[in-house]
């Protein structure tokens, strides 16, 4: 597979980047694009073949969920069994921006996707690109780091180029991205849980979900 490389304004990005971007992903392709904090590999999740692409490009473990971006929440409840109260505490508060947000994943959703757990890592980016590439596809987006599993995650689109040419099909070079990376939160079971600790804090969550216990 040959990788190409083009350049996209991440603050402006232009009609004829997303339109190449979202063909792409529509042909079962993956692409890596800059979002807040970090470059991301996007696919589509209700592609099999996609699924297995991107699992593939990263070396990743095929019982690693693969996180989704959303364009909000109302997005989410098409991808969710059940939108909790804690959910929709937290999305208010703090979407877009730095939060992955773990729910039961609906049916509808590919057990493959979710790595065979049925649990479901969804966040809303703070990213134009982002953004306007769900607009594009009116659906919901594959969004793992673009990076081999172990390595360090890619701050710019020559770094993602360099580190994974041939193993995935387009990469929209924004420049570099800056920032602290998001937090995850599993919210599936009673107690909450705090998986990864980022932008958001554990304490952020606490105080936000003080009175939705």
């Amino acid at each position: 597979m040959a990788t190409d490389l083009i350049e996209i304004n991440p603050l402006e990005p232009s009609a004829e980047a997303l339109d190449r971007a979202a063909a792409a992903i529509r042909n079962g392709k993956v692409v890596a694009v800059p979002t807040d904090a970090l470059y991301t590999l996007v696919a589509d999740p209700f592609s099999l073949h996609a699924v297995r692409q991107v699992y593939q490009a990263k070396g990743r473990p095929i019982n690693r969920a693969l996180p989704v971006l959303v364009r909000d929440a109302l997005m989410v409840e098409e991808l969710a069994r059940e939108i909790s109260p804690r959910f929709r505490v937290l999305a208010r508060r703090f979407w877009p921006g730095p939060l992955t947000i773990i729910l039961p994943a609906s049916p509808a959703v590919p057990l493959r996707a979710t790595g065979n757990t049925g649990r479901l890592a969804v966040r809303q980016a703070r990213s134009l690109v982002a953004d306007q590439l769900i607009a594009r596809l009116n659906q919901p987006l594959i969004a793992t780091s673009a990076n081999i599993s172990g390595h360090p995650t890619c701050r710019t689109g020559i770094e993602v180029f360099g580190t994974m040419d041939g193993q995935v099909d387009l990469v929209l070079d924004g420049g570099a991205c800056e920032g602290t990376g998001a937090s995850t939160v599993d919210i599936t079971e009673l107690d909450w849980k705090m998986i990864r600790e980022g932008a958001v804090t554990s304490r952020d969550i606490a105080e936000c979900l003080e009175f939705c216990e």
